[in-house]
């Protein structure tokens, strides 16, 4: 009998210690690097807007919980994440095997290549051995950084990191870089087609690079396992079609 109550006893204490350190979920914070447009960036009043913000929002929504969004600049979206300063890393991050080592994902969100972007007419090409001595323009830690400093930086292409995308695009104008290489749908739409994008253009053809999730914590896994949901319910009642409708006329979601 004693020893029936002790295994009892610890029975209980497990189950108490683990409903203590449960999460009910109805407050969820989102890190965000605002300078992405149109996936995340900064109204004039200085509202945070864009596809992803639409997404959380609406994903916050489905779970019942109160959406707050943190501002962090992307190189610093891991470690805040694993720091606990939010929950869930919603600003366009590709999933890749080396994030996936430190983080879990969400269920895909949208699926871009990666493009180059140069003054229009440029010879320049996405190629190392066109590139080469030349400056390119990465936001830091993105894929697109990996992607130059593996593939072209070795070959002598001076691959030139900066804290947001905004940055990059302003030395892009300056004319102290000659390409940036980011998001095609960002590039097209956050610039290009923007009055300061004028008489700049895509340079050479898309590199693939993955789709976009949020990142997660990976013991969180209650956590993602609601967002998937509410991701796959979006999908599925056409939630996430209609919000997509309201800043891309393709596909965005992809293949």
């Amino acid at each position: 009998m004693k020893k029936l109550l002790a295994a009892l006893s610890v029975a209980l204490l497990a189950v108490s210690a683990g409903a203590a350190h449960a999460k009910d979920w109805t407050t969820v914070r989102f890190g965000v690097d605002a300078s992405y447009a149109p996936f995340e960036s900064k109204a004039p009043d200085g509202k945070l807007i864009g596809f992803d913000i639409d997404l959380g929002n609406e994903i916050c929504k489905r779970l019942n919980a109160k959406c707050v969004w943190v501002e962090q600049d992307f190189d610093g979206m891991i470690p805040g994440l694993k720091a606990k300063k939010f929950d869930g890393a919603l600003s366009s991050m590709t999933i890749t095997p080396e994030r996936e080592q430190q983080i879990a994902f969400s269920a895909k969100l949208f699926n871009t290549p990666t493009r180059l972007v140069a003054k229009a007419g440029s010879p320049l090409k996405p190629t190392a051995d066109v590139l080469k001595g030349k400056s390119v323009g990465v936001e830091q830690g993105t894929i697109q950084e990996t992607y130059a400093k593996t593939n072209w930086a070795p070959k002598g292409v001076n691959v030139v990191p900066y804290q947001n995308q905004d940055q990059v695009y302003a030395d892009l104008l300056s004319g102290r870089l000659d390409a940036a290489l980011q998001d095609e749908v960002q590039a097209d739409l956050g610039f290009l087609k923007t009055p300061r994008g004028k008489g700049f253009a895509f340079a050479g053809a898309e590199i693939p690079t993955g789709a976009a999730a949020i990142g997660l914590r990976k013991e969180d896994a209650d956590l993602k396992a609601k967002i998937d949901k509410a991701i796959a319910d979006m999908i599925k009642d056409g939630t996430y079609k209609k919000i997509a409708a309201k800043y891309f006329d393709f596909d965005v979601y992809g293949s």
